[in-house]
């Protein structure tokens, strides 16, 4: 592998106060545009929540009753709640994987489409009864957003979150055609090779297809922490206390009040972690696929100090 081909860009925030480095012999800074994969997911999840408040629609509707497009397809619980979906306990069938998405094209209509699979291939337990990580729960959400929007999923994603809280360098398209703002397109690995930069499924996007960078990452976070109505119903766990995994909307809950999660995709790996009773945001972005061990370990010793905590095998284990 090149000397200067892979590493990882970290970013800390302590009370707005950043700090920025590069670990590895990556040609980087804080502005560099990596896949984030999974780390859309909150993203997507705030956008919702917000859009939902300004509406005056509660996250306890049942989805049917904002989807009537997929009514006649819905073969899957109609008491499954808009918040059931965000946390993950949907308790939908997990049959819809991400090449039978692909398949589908990059259409206008093709998340609707991509909905319709998933809502009509049922459901495999009922609703809120355990966590389980699946995809299929973001692709429902991001035609929730654009129902509740009137405004195609991506649009909506920019109007209620990446414009106003000036994430200028994260978007769906790839860098060299349109995202705003300079940008250091980053390359992805798997070990000793390079990888092509290909478009990410429309229909997956609302789950894991934004490129963005640490410095936006970072102001995302920070955004989130300085908005307590939002994060309070965030980092709300909805989970039960039998579950693997402690949840709120998005985003796994550490024991001492952490929000973490990682990314991964072919080439690229991505975890954020946040101690928001430290007014603490911590993001790295790598190039590498094998890369994600040292990330998690890089920001548990981060907050370590802070919590108490070591999260490095739950960052690193997460979803799996």
């Amino acid at each position: 592998m090149s000397a200067a081909a892979a590493g990882v860009v970290v970013g800390v925030s302590r009370e707005g106060l950043r700090t920025v480095e590069t670990d590895g012999p990556l040609d980087a800074d804080g502005s560099s545009v990596f896949r984030i994969a999974s780390l859309t997911k909150p993203l997507t999840a705030a956008a919702t929540v917000r859009a939902f408040a300004q509406h005056g629609i509660p996250l306890t509707t049942p989805a049917i009753e904002l989807l009537p497009a997929l009514a006649a397809d819905w073969r899957a619980d109609a008491a499954i709640t808009v918040e059931q979906l965000l946390a993950q306990v949907s308790g939908l069938c997990e049959s819809v994987d991400g090449a039978t998405v692909a398949a589908l094209g990059q259409g206008p209509d093709v998340l609707t489409e991509a909905a319709r699979l998933v809502v009509r291939a049922g459901n495999d337990r009922e609703p809120g009864e355990s966590w389980s990580y699946y995809n299929g729960n973001y692709f429902l959400v991001g035609c929730l957003l654009a129902a509740v929007t009137g405004s195609a999923y991506e649009q909506a994603l920019d109007t209620m979150l990446l414009a106003p809280w000036g994430l200028a360098h994260t978007g769906f398209a790839t860098p060299a055609t349109g995202l705003r703002g300079e940008y250091a397109l980053i390359t992805g690995w798997d070990d000793q090779t390079p990888l092509p930069v290909e478009d990410y499924p429309r229909g997956r996007r609302p789950s894991g297809g934004l490129w963005s960078c640490a410095d936006d990452y970072l102001s995302f976070a920070e955004h989130l922490l300085d908005d307590p109505a939002l994060l309070d119903e965030i980092r709300r766990p909805r989970t039960r206390a039998e579950d693997r995994m402690t949840y709120g909307l998005a985003w796994a809950l550490g024991p001492s009040g952490q929000m973490y999660l990682n990314g991964r995709l072919n080439g690229y790996r991505s975890a954020v972690l946040l101690a928001p009773e430290h007014g603490y945001a911590s993001v790295a972005l790598g190039n590498q696929t094998q890369l994600l061990p040292r990330m998690a370990k890089r920001l548990s010793d981060l907050q370590r100090g802070l919590t108490g905590d070591d999260l490095a095998v739950e960052l690193d284990a997460f979803a799996e």
